[in-house]
């Protein structure tokens, strides 16, 4: 939907008088829509006169205009779901004075809904269901039509053979739209509704959970449940109906106009009847309610509804819709929340918070990428400077002190937010009060965090400026200087390997030689692997990578593009050296000994080095689960690579694949189904190879924890060690992170890597994956 915004200045004049009369309806549309988009928003009349004036406006011109008219409401009511009832308020006056124009609105909003669940946009049907729900309150829509509508949806519930998902997204949409519609039911069909929620606690009763631990963002239930968002919200609405339905937040303009609104004709639904299940829908994932905050954490001001008053789920819904709404413009967005309607009835900062760190750290992935959140904060920060960074202050301080249950995904984002969120801050923060992690074990999840924050820190700024900035005590948690290791320099001892090679590899680079000739010049570096008198021709030799990747990144320090540069160079070279597994592997651990001091510059050479194909990607899954990286396994940066490296390989994967199912369609348009063309042959080994690869992460992944455990059986020892913990959720994070591909080849795992042998707690990882897509 458009949302232009046209000048009042017209060029009439120097316009051909046909030219100026068939631009005018489309200024009329342009001025339609800006009306309609606007209403409700900062005005100097009431909301109440602003929709009686729109609707008079619209009213006039539905004979000219009509088919615009309702292209632009229907848009509205699954775009803006944040005013909801303002345009069902207006709706419902235009359906008083046009019945047949209301009619025409419901037969649209039908079409709509079954448009957007044959396309698997069940967000925006929640939206379009929820709004057809308040146009009952509105007059326009008889609520036993509205009643057998909720029925069709939770007889899903009954269903054989379908996903949990499908029934649950049903389940959904009926429980959120009570607060807004369940009074009005109540009052016309009780007994149907009493029917109706026997009927959703009798499926919220049998429904499998075993997700639930996975999508966590804490693992104690202390201070806050975590609770898995169906429950949350049937609880919410049985406390609704305990208190006769009513609730104190909706915005309700309709009351307004009853006394015209209950003379208007009201319109049945036609018969809605869910669209089956097909293997190409896409539900939502299932989801847990963030919560931080509860009424004493807020002593000031308002109270702050309770997790299962439905006031709460009201005021998150429509925050959660404001920033769908806006999230790309985050002035627009910051300020939409800020100016929320009955602000001054609950501790609004506080939800503000609450719900941004929810969709941060919403699993698998938050709605909107990871950044908007930060610049949406900072953006709040400047608007409130006096309230809101306190609060913000105060949510950092409740997540550092409850690290040692937090989801390591989470605490991943949460360095990421909250060094970037510092660096707009000139880094000041009270350290101090974070003191108690300096006599904690540095693996423990404290000092941890606060060591990762500070070298995310330093990406954004330099090491002295860090250094400055953070206590003296914490000097132990203070990233190294991120200088490189030269093993062939000045101080190098006389006897080591491959120094005189160094120099004359370093001259001949400086000297601009060819990548031929530094191969010649590398002929001469003698292969610690052969015996003097071995003629092994060229097998792969260690000292020959050190020699020159190290002197070559030595004189390439300087930045990142000088390395890009050096590399780009000797491609030729490098890709004669890693000519071998093992040679793929050595490069990647003589670039690990140069920078390692520098983890950024690491992260980005491997990304170069995949990107360029002199490694591959189970070149780096070998390196990273490899006994020299045991120390650095749980640090920040080698995820990134991994991540970084899996996201690659299935990008691959989805082009080959793409490549396949095009070869197959060329084949079956030959009629030649028996013969497999070379290319295709070729393709499909690919996509075989790659899937190996991925399979290949998994096997490493059991093989460490499956050591781990019997180690710690044998020993006597609890398992439940910090190592461990990171592990456990990183295998997580792996599947929640990548599993649209993953789900390609579930069953390969179940039968190779994931079987009944496998050790329960290790399994059970791979059973709460599975239960996401159930």
């Amino acid at each position: 939907m458009s949302r232009r915004r046209h000048s009042d200045e017209s060029d009439a004049g120097s316009q051909p008088h046909k030219r100026r009369r068939t631009s005018e309806p489309i200024e009329i549309e342009d001025r339609l829509e800006s009306l309609i988009c606007r209403v409700g928003e900062k005005s100097t009349s009431s909301l109440e006169s602003n929709l009686e004036g729109l609707a008079g406006v619209l009213e006039a011109d539905l004979p000219n205009y009509k088919s615009k008219i309702l292209r632009i409401l229907c848009a509205v009511a699954r775009l803006l779901p944040e005013k909801l009832a303002v345009y069902t308020t207006l709706v419902g006056l235009l359906n008083a004075r046009n019945y047949n124009f209301g009619g025409e609105f419901v037969e649209a909003m039908i079409r709509q809904l079954k448009e957007t669940l044959k396309s698997n946009l069940y967000s925006e049907a929640v939206y379009l269901v929820r709004f057809l729900s308040d146009l009952v309150n509105c007059h326009v829509i008889a609520a036993p039509s509205m009643v057998a509508m909720f029925e069709n949806f939770v007889s899903v519930t009954q269903e054989e053979d379908i996903p949990q998902v499908r029934s649950d997204w049903y389940v959904y949409v009926v429980l959120s739209s009570l607060p807004w519609v369940g009074k009005e039911l109540y009052e016309k069909k009780d007994v149907e509704m009493d029917r109706l929620l026997n009927q959703i606690e009798g499926y919220l009763k049998r429904r499998q959970k075993t997700h639930v631990p996975m999508l966590q963002v804490w693992t104690a239930e202390k201070p806050h449940p975590q609770e898995e968002y169906l429950d949350c919200l049937w609880a919410q609405v049985q406390k609704l109906k305990k208190d006769r339905w009513q609730e104190r937040h909706i915005l309700r303009p309709y009351i307004a106009f009853d006394s015209v609104l209950c003379e208007a004709l009201q319109h049945n639904l036609p018969p809605f009847t869910p669209p089956a299940h097909s293997d190409d829908a896409v539900y939502p994932m299932p989801h847990v309610v963030f919560r931080m905050f509860d009424y004493t954490d807020a002593p000031e001001g308002p109270v702050m509804p309770g997790s299962h008053s439905v006031e709460r789920f009201v005021i998150e819904e429509n925050l959660h819709c404001i920033i769908k709404s806006h999230w790309r413009e985050r002035k627009t967005c910051a300020a939409q929340l800020l100016s929320y309607p009955g602000k001054n009835k609950i501790p609004l900062n506080y939800h503000i918070v609450e719900v941004i760190f929810g969709e941060l750290f919403q699993l698998p992935s938050p709605p909107h990428i990871d950044v908007m959140y930060t610049a949406l904060l900072i953006e709040l920060c400047k608007l409130q400077p006096g309230s809101l960074p306190q609060v913000l202050a105060q949510a950092t301080e409740m997540m550092y002190m409850r690290l040692d249950t937090m989801n390591t995904t989470c605490i991943d984002r949460l360095l990421n937010w909250f060094s970037h969120h510092l660096s707009n801050f000139q880094f000041r923060w009270s350290w101090d009060d974070w003191a108690d992690c300096l006599t904690q074990d540095i693996e423990k999840p404290k000092p941890k965090f606060v060591k990762e924050v500070l070298d995310k820190c330093m990406r954004l700024s330099y090491h002295q400026r860090i250094v400055d900035i953070v206590p003296p005590s914490f000097s132990a948690l203070i990233p190294a200087d991120p200088v490189c290791s030269y093993k062939y320099g000045e101080e190098a001892d006389s006897s080591l390997p491959g120094l005189a090679m160094a120099t004359t590899v370093g001259n001949a680079i400086k000297n601009r030689a060819s990548n031929e000739e530094i191969l010649i010049v590398l002929k001469d570096v003698p292969n610690p692997n052969q015996d003097d008198d071995d003629d092994g021709g060229d097998g792969f030799n260690p000292l020959k990578i050190e020699v020159f990747l190290q002197t070559l990144l030595h004189l390439a320090a300087k930045s990142f593009s000088h390395s890009f540069s050096a590399l780009a160079k000797f491609h030729e070279v490098l890709k004669t050296l890693t000519d071998s597994d093992e040679g793929k592997l050595h490069i990647l651990r003589v670039l690990y000994e140069f920078w390692r001091n520098h983890p950024q510059m690491i992260s980005v050479l491997v990304d170069k080095l995949i990107r360029t194909q002199i490694v591959d990607c189970a070149a780096v899954a070998n390196w990273i689960f490899s006994p020299e990286m045991a120390h650095d396994f749980t640090r920040f940066y080698v995820w990134e690579i991994l991540h970084s490296t899996i996201r690659k390989m299935n990008k691959h994967v989805q082009k080959i694949q793409k490549e396949l199912d095009e070869a197959k369609v060329k084949l079956e348009k030959q009629h030649n189904k028996k013969d497999r063309p070379d290319g295709q042959l070729e393709i499909w080994l690919l996509v075989e190879m790659t899937k190996d690869d991925n399979l290949f992460f998994f096997q490493r992944f059991i093989m460490l924890l499956t050591e781990h455990l019997v180690r710690c059986e044998t020993s006597g020892v609890d398992i439940n060690t910090t190592w461990y913990k990171n592990c456990i959720e990183r295998l997580q994070q792996i599947f929640l992170m990548h599993h649209v591909i993953i789900q390609q080849y579930m069953g390969t795992l179940e039968n190779l890597l994931f079987t009944a042998e496998l050790d329960h707690h290790i399994l059970a990882v791979y059973q709460q994956f599975c239960a996401l897509q159930l």
